[in-house]
């Protein structure tokens, strides 16, 4: 399963990136584009994360739920939030964003606790 997300979530990111450099490019300011950016790169970098977890997990039978759902939660929360920023979208949807960096924290920290005892 993580597998599958993770190349459906890496595909979701080249389209994000993507519509963001030609389709949005003339229609938002450069602080929004810079938003998009960012959103774009942590999305992409956790995907690929994710694809290392789950392919880590396949190879290994090892459960990597907690790293895992940490790079996913992180993608649609900091990611997410931050798309729908940039777009103009409620500002009370600011805090959403440091809540999804936790969660990318908490998965980089529970893929060092995976790491850290071999099972």
């Amino acid at each position: 399963m993580w597998t599958s997300l993770a190349a459906l979530l890496g595909a979701l990111g080249v389209v994000l990136g993507a519509f963001g450099a030609h389709a949005l490019k003339a229609r938002l300011e450069p602080a929004q584009l810079d938003a998009w950016s960012t959103a774009v790169e942590y999305h992409l970098v956790h995907a690929v994360a994710l694809l290392a977890v789950a392919l880590f997990g396949a190879a290994t039978g090892r459960v990597v739920t907690w790293p895992a759902a940490g790079f996913t939660a992180g993608i649609v929360l900091f990611s997410g939030s931050l798309y729908v920023l940039a777009l103009g979208g409620p500002r009370w949807l600011g805090p959403v964003t440091p809540l999804g960096g936790l969660c990318f924290i908490a998965g980089w920290l529970a893929l060092l606790t995976l790491a850290r005892n071999p099972g």
